[in-house]
């Protein structure tokens, strides 16, 4: 039998850290001041050389209300067309998310309305989760600003962090008018991103679940899903799934490249919402200009300090994409490398011609011998708590943490290499191949990769779920996973560790208490 194996993706060259951030608001929500009549003129600000600010309704599709914000460049007459940027906000966040990051780029020359999403704040409707009337909005906002500003209807751009990334993606798949998009921090398969190894992602469904209450009106469609798969209700699993791909812009990636927008796509290596692979396999499917960033940190958290409007990477770059593809700026964003990555470990971006250009060379760590763990049990071993864990990693370098040699081998299959004599530079998607033989017909596991110390400390690397339905108590069946892609160093005189358990707070599990899993199967088990 060949034996099972985790397969390393290991890159050579230099690496970087990114700006540090925490996301947060830049101001009180919309209804601190009432906002003026729809069409009314705001006031010229103090300053004559500053970008004019003024709060608008627009009406959505269906005829709702979405509060909004404009800011016109400074001297804005009607003589001159701008460039037009669409901001919809993230979830849960109030109208006023973008006003740094806005009053910025109007005073680069370029119109900007930002706008609540629809079922959130004051904003009329309900959540629709970038449903097709979320799709509809972005188009209604849109007309508005080329009926009532001096917007370029040529020259036209989406951007959002998280929420609004998708709605944005989403838009430039239906309204050729969009010629821009910078997506941060959002999602390209939704289901690939809380439902991945078919397995639910219970503190980023509950945690965007209770937000979504808190701060707007779940619509009866988001509330059944939400029902369904909070409780891993596997009757509902294809509708869940229809729902899913409904919404996610890789379904519609013929018509955003027949359309051919400029897309920018940035996210996080920790983020606990939208994992980077499905970005990275979106980005591969565009076909037009395209940029990949990829920095530590969790959800929004690459971005966050630039909605205050401090210095930021993330942000930099997304005004020199729209610089050059909105105004023809020639800052030679066009000429770099269009995937621009980031360690976890160390300071120094790395370029890329493409995902599949990230150097790399293969690494086994032979997952040999036979482990048998109980299920349902906690372990010691986990990827931490969503947003949390990967901010600590982003601002202090301190990833969740295990000791491994402490870890009970009761409920916690675990493998190790030798020490290395050079590090290792992890990037990209580690893979685990290996074998199972189960107690029960349905399981959940998470795999993890450990970069273990002389101590025995383990700092967590990368991870992923998996769950199993339908199989046959006691026959073996073949595991492959992709864990979620990274960029980490490991130091010379370190190992890797591989630990797979079924205990994780950031996933509901499918394993009752009593059964057990086997790694590997007999020799006669597909491998």
């Amino acid at each position: 039998m060949t034996p099972s194996r985790t397969t390393l993706r290991a890159a050579i060259g230099t690496v970087s850290a990114a700006v540090l951030a925490a996301t947060v608001l830049t101001g009180a929500p919309a209804s601190a001041a009432p906002a003026p009549a729809r069409g009314a003129a705001a006031a010229r600000p103090a300053d004559a050389d500053s970008p004019t600010l003024r709060f608008v309704d627009i009406t959505g599709a269906g005829g709702i209300t979405l509060k909004a914000n404009v800011f016109t460049p400074a001297g804005a007459d009607g003589n001159r067309r701008h460039p037009l940027i669409v901001l919809p906000t993230s979830w849960a966040m109030p109208q006023v998310e973008y006003l740094a990051q806005a009053r910025k780029l109007a005073g680069a020359g370029y119109v900007v309305v930002g706008y609540n999403s629809r079922g959130f704040w004051q904003s009329g409707g309900q959540i629709e989760t970038a449903g097709p009337q979320d799709v509809a909005d972005a188009s209604k906002v849109v007309d508005w600003a080329l009926a009532h500003t001096p917007a370029d209807p040529h020259k036209v751009g989406m951007a959002g962090v998280s929420y609004g990334a998708g709605i944005s993606l989403l838009a430039a798949a239906s309204d050729k008018r969009i010629k821009v998009v910078a997506a941060l921090s959002g999602w390209a398969d939704l289901i690939g991103s809380i439902y991945s190894g078919r397995t639910p992602h219970l503190q980023a469904a509950a945690t965007l679940g209770g937000l979504g209450a808190l701060t707007g009106r779940p619509s009866p469609e988001l509330q059944r899903i939400l029902k369904d798969f909070l409780s891993a209700d596997m009757s509902k699993e294809k509708d869940m799934i229809a729902w899913g791909r409904k919404r996610s812009p890789a379904t519609y990636v013929d018509r955003i490249n027949a359309n051919g927008a400029a897309i920018l796509l940035g996210n996080a290596w920790g983020d606990s919402l939208f994992p980077p692979d499905q970005y990275a396999a979106f980005f591969e499917k565009l076909k037009g200009p395209k940029r990949l960033e990829f920095r530590p940190g969790d959800h929004a958290t690459a971005e966050g300090l630039g909605l205050l409007g401090l210095p930021n990477d993330t942000w930099n770059d997304t005004k020199r994409w729209f610089d050059h593809y909105l105004q023809g700026a020639d800052n030679g964003i066009d000429r770099e490398s269009p995937v621009l990555l980031k360690s976890r470990s160390t300071g120094a971006y790395e370029g890329y011609k493409s995902w599949q250009d990230v150097p790399s060379a293969h690494r086994r760590i032979a997952l040999g011998g036979t482990q048998r763990i109980r299920t349902g049990i906690d372990s010691g071993a986990d990827g931490g708590l969503i947003f949390l864990s990967s901010m600590l990693d982003q601002f202090l370098r301190l990833p969740p943490m295990a000791s491994i040699p402490l870890l009970p081998r009761s409920v916690a299959a675990v493998w190790q290499s030798a020490p290395y004599e050079s590090g290792q530079r992890v990037r990209g998607t580690t893979r685990l191949h290996t074998t199972v033989t189960p107690t029960a017909t349905s399981g959940t596991a998470i795999a993890y990769l450990y970069d273990v110390g002389p101590l025995g400390l383990g700092k967590l690397v990368t991870h992923a779920p998996f769950t199993f339905h339908g199989k046959a108590p006691g026959r073996p069946f073949g595991v492959d996973l992709d864990l979620f892609a990274t960029a980490y160093d490991v130091p010379a005189g370190h190992r890797l560790a591989v630990v797979v358990s079924t205990g994780h707070p950031q996933n509901t599990p499918q394993t009752p208490a009593a059964p057990h899993l086997w790694f590997p199967a007999p020799p006669h088990a597909p491998c």
